[in-house]
């Protein structure tokens, strides 16, 4: 009797241990199958989250630039215009977004060749484009370069008034030179600078350009400065409220506005002939420099320029035109969702901070949406090259290229 109740014992014991360890199991079966859900839910959540960032950021900016006809811009427009830059998108190759991304110095000969072989963004003219012809003259050229585009062109000038006229210092197209609007706020505020800012718009536009790298957004209070002649020589608000009425302004005008030259020039050297290297803080430039440029971000600006200094709380090593981080405090901290161009990759500061020389390339990867090019072809194949050999990022040029071709949109240079 004894030996039988044993053997019941540890038979139940035996049992006891199975379904002890069957229950384990569906615990920790139920726990990874909890884990998966939660893994996929946090996905998708992440996901969604990224889409919806993503979605906003573009809304953002359509939404900012958005100004067709000088219509107030609704949810309809911005649909039509994000549909219409996918539906551009969807039938380019990668030659012609890379063309994109190009802002050509004007050709002296050759320019529909070089349109139908490089298919550039667009080109920047410069008082050499204007010797010696009429406004009739110019206007059929530029007529016929648009013909000539698959997509049309953005055609831009530096007319800021003062010493960089570009065209007003030809007496064929303006009989006095634009005074500069330090020169202007001086005699008449702010109502004569924009009486003044409305002319020039008027005369671009006339003429078939779209595109006024102005206004300069830059601020010293030192008088000997490089760059002092050609701000508005006020301080902080004053130049920030200017900034934001100038914005405004051309918008009405249609023509685009580019605020130069971000992060800001301050005291430093002229950068056409050499490098300018900037010791301040960054809370000087929170407190002085950023402020005319969120001034303009707030009110629509769909272009920032970057210039050629070594800033060195942002980046010690590179130009702010080739330092990613400088690029990441414009997008981050400015919260600018706009189109990002360089200024000219000539000049003498710039070309030996990238290797090989290849300083659009190093502008690409920086994070530049446009990038200003005396030697557009040879630069164009250069930045090809490397989208070929895995060493930029294809998603880089469609995001670049869907705001580029956002702000034509935006401003009527492409259409339906």
């Amino acid at each position: 009797m004894k030996k039988s109740v044993k053997i019941i014992v540890i038979c139940l014991i035996i049992v006891a241990i199975f379904i002890a360890i069957d229950i384990i199991n569906n615990k920790v079966e139920q726990n990874n199958i909890n884990n998966n859900i939660i893994d996929e839910t946090t996905n998708n959540i992440n996901n969604n989250i990224i889409d919806e960032t993503t979605n906003n950021i573009n809304e953002n900016y359509i939404s900012n630039v958005v100004n067709k006809n000088n219509k107030v811009t609704d949810n309809s427009s911005i649909i039509e215009c994000k549909e219409k830059v996918k539906q551009i998108m969807s039938k380019m190759t990668l030659e012609e977004k890379v063309g994109q991304m190009f802002l050509a110095r004007y050709p002296s000969s050759g320019v529909t060749n070089e349109i139908e072989d490089g298919k550039p963004g667009g080109y920047i003219l410069f008082g050499r484009d204007f010797d010696n012809k009429t406004k009739s003259k110019i206007i059929s050229e530029l007529e016929n370069n648009q013909k000539a585009s698959k997509i049309k062109m953005i055609l831009g000038v530096d007319e800021e008034g003062g010493t960089v006229v570009r065209v007003s210092s030809h007496k064929a197209f303006r009989s006095s030179k634009f005074l500069s609007p330090q020169e202007i706020y001086n005699k008449g505020g702010i109502d004569a600078v924009l009486q003044d800012s409305e002319e020039k718009s008027g005369l671009l536009k006339s003429l078939g350009i779209n595109m006024n790298l102005a206004p300069v957004a830059d601020i010293t209070s030192n008088t000997n400065a490089f760059i002092y002649k050609r701000t508005l020589g006020q301080d902080v608000q004053t130049t920030a409220n200017y900034i934001a009425e100038i914005v405004k302004n051309m918008k009405q005008s249609n023509i685009i506005s580019v605020l130069k030259h971000f992060p800001g020039y301050g005291d430093n050297v002229d950068t056409h002939t050499g490098i300018a290297i900037d010791e301040r803080t960054m809370e000087e430039f929170e407190q002085t420099d950023f402020i005319p440029f969120q001034s303009g971000i707030q009110n629509g600006t769909p272009c920032i320029l970057v210039n050629h200094n070594i800033v060195k709380c942002m980046d010690s090593t590179m130009p702010a035109s080739l330092s990613k981080n400088v690029h990441e405090i414009l997008r981050n901290k400015l919260n600018f969702t706009g189109v990002v161009i360089t200024d000219d990759l000539a000049m003498d500061a710039v070309k030996k901070y990238a290797e090989n020389n290849e300083t659009a390339v190093q502008a690409v990867l920086a994070g530049n949406d446009m990038i200003i090019s005396s030697d557009f072809l040879a630069q164009k194949q250069e930045v090809l090259d490397e989208i070929n050999a895995g060493k930029i990022d294809i998603e880089l040029i469609d995001n670049a290229v869907e705001r580029i071709l956002s702000m034509k949109y935006a401003y009527g240079i492409i259409s339906d």
